[in-house]
């Protein structure tokens, strides 16, 4: 984001560079990240032997460069994609991708809160860079609510749009886990006794960050499904559920044992 990158990349930096020339000795780029220009030379673009340097680089294409120097007096940059690895490559792309997507979320927030971008940014997205990382600031947001936004000082009428922005967005991914639980009811109305110690399970967990599903394995054994943004708080409601659906079934005359899917 350009309000907070620092004006020079370091020696070692991984950029996002947008070729704009190619020449036979190279190519001129821009870094996307910085607003300034620098040189991919040749012998930078691979370790094999190049016939045609545009097999390799084209004009126009984004790639992932790693600065090997940085001479601020004379404005120069010089770059290497031959020296970026396969995993440095996924993992920068990716990054770059989340902070473009957090910087199009605060620039929303500032829209609706009427503030400009530069106001958004330091009433909100400075805190919630500096305590969890801009875009993990906004999923926090969206999994915890206000909170987790009004506790590092960003106001509250800020915090709501951000939450609000956040979960209409952004993808939360939630984890899965599952349960088994086994019931016998020999009394006349037993299918009615556990199909309604299921319901009464799912109306007690009442979580609005966690999804239930139930659904019978081969009876008399039931699978329990929790989706939720964490395995601490998934395995918590499984665990929760799965007791009151077999205390429910042994109140009523029934048996019930629950365990846990590996």
């Amino acid at each position: 984001m350009a309000l907070r990158k620092q004006e020079w990349p370091e020696v070692g930096d991984l950029v996002i560079a947008t070729v704009q020339d190619v020449t036979d000795f190279g190519a001129y780029v821009k870094l996307d990240e910085y607003d300034k220009k620098g040189l991919l030379h040749i012998s930078e673009i691979s370790s094999s032997w190049i016939r045609n340097i545009r097999d390799f680089i084209r004009e126009g294409q984004k790639i992932v460069l790693k600065v090997l120097r940085v001479d601020i007096e004379k404005g120069h940059i010089d770059l290497s994609l031959r020296r970026v690895t396969k995993r440095e490559r996924i993992e920068k792309i990716m990054f770059w991708k989340k902070d473009r997507k957090a910087e199009n979320l605060l620039r929303g927030v500032a829209e609706k809160t009427g503030l400009s971008f530069e106001e958004a940014y330091e009433k909100a997205g400075a805190p919630m860079e500096k305590e969890y990382g801009l875009y993990d600031g906004f999923e926090r947001a969206a999994k915890e609510g206000i909170s987790a936004l009004t506790k590092i000082g960003v106001p509250e009428e800020i915090a709501t749009a951000i939450a609000e922005i956040a979960k209409e967005r952004m993808h939360v991914p939630m984890v899965k886990v599952k349960g088994i639980v086994e019931l016998r009811c020999m009394k006349p109305k037993g299918v009615k006794i556990i199909k309604e110690a299921f319901l009464n399970a799912k109306k007690a967990e009442k979580s609005r960050d966690a999804k239930l599903r139930f659904y019978v394995v081969a009876a008399p054994k039931y699978c329990i499904e929790v989706m939720a943004e964490n395995y601490k708080h998934a395995e918590a409601i499984l665990q929760k559920v799965g007791e009151n659906v077999v205390s429910s079934v042994v109140k009523a005359g029934g048996q019930g044992v629950f365990k846990r899917e590996k």
